[in-house]
């Protein structure tokens, strides 16, 4: 009789599929969330076999963790470089202070984010303004172009669309969404899995989505996942997010943003 573990070993091993990537990112890093950072990046290392990550750089997180004053992480970010993870711009300070006009402005910057869409209500010349401040503060850092620019909360006002294509980003993204902002082609399509930490509602969604996402078939040409410094707080969300990387990385081809990019395209 054969027992389950004989039924085991001889199971077929899971298939990768060369044509279906997985591109994985660590949001919101900042001095402010050293130690989160650290345990996101050693845990994702150690899924993916070493730092086949992005990670989305803020400048100055809600004004208290300026990065220019912060050398130790300073260093620690061009480790991270040097080493071949990706460095996004993600915002100035991650914080929302404009004024919404419009209905539909106003629902996003309350329902979909914790006062963090900074530009989503932005003129054109402010969005601008923070992003050539950003670019060049995290330049400095990393010693190298960053990969791209993606706004907090993914969310983007019509000022911030303007200024993307005026600072000449190689990428942007938003929830469904990988662009160029240049000419406006999209790269890749479909939305982000991720998960939220901020009520015990919104963990219990994000870890039925993860699942979903861990069983759907693989139609998917590019799945993203993004992983922020709050999940680290429940052990529920960080044993998700271990079983779905492994998951998915089991299935696809991890790979990197400049992926995207069309032959010849630049990269950082």
């Amino acid at each position: 009789m054969t027992d389950s573990n004989d039924r085991a070993s001889q199971a077929p091993p899971v298939r990768r599929l060369p044509d279906r990537r997985l591109i994985v990112s660590i949001h919101d890093v900042s001095p402010a969330f050293a130690d989160p950072i650290e345990r996101l990046a050693e845990t994702i290392g150690a899924i993916l076999g070493g730092p086949r990550f992005a990670m989305l750089v803020v400048p100055d997180h809600w004004g208290a963790a300026p990065l220019d004053r912060a050398p130790a992480f300073a260093r620690r970010l061009r480790g991270w470089a040097d080493a071949g993870v990706e460095m996004f711009l993600h915002g100035w300070f991650h914080r929302d202070t404009s004024a919404h006009a419009g209905a539909a402005a106003a629902i996003k910057a309350r329902y979909m984010t914790a006062g963090e869409g900074e530009f989503l209500g932005l003129s054109a010349d402010e969005a601008e303004d923070r992003m050539r401040r950003g670019r060049d503060l995290v330049e400095d850092a990393i010693e190298r172009p960053v990969a791209g620019f993606i706004a907090p909360a993914w969310l983007y006002g019509a000022g911030a669309h303007q200024a993307l294509k005026a600072c000449d980003f190689a990428l942007a993204e938003d929830h469904f969404r990988v662009w160029q902002p240049a000419s406006g082609a999209v790269v890749a399509k479909g939305p982000v899995v991720t998960w939220a930490s901020r009520s015990t509602a919104r963990t219990a969604s994000s870890l039925a989505v993860a699942a979903a996402a861990r069983a759907l078939p693989d139609w998917l040409p590019t799945l993203r996942v993004a992983v922020h410094p709050g999940d680290v707080t429940k052990e529920s969300l960080m044993k998700s997010i271990d079983r779905t990387i492994r998951s998915l990385s089991a299935r696809r081809t991890v790979g990197r943003y400049a992926d995207l990019l069309p032959e010849g395209g630049r990269a950082s």
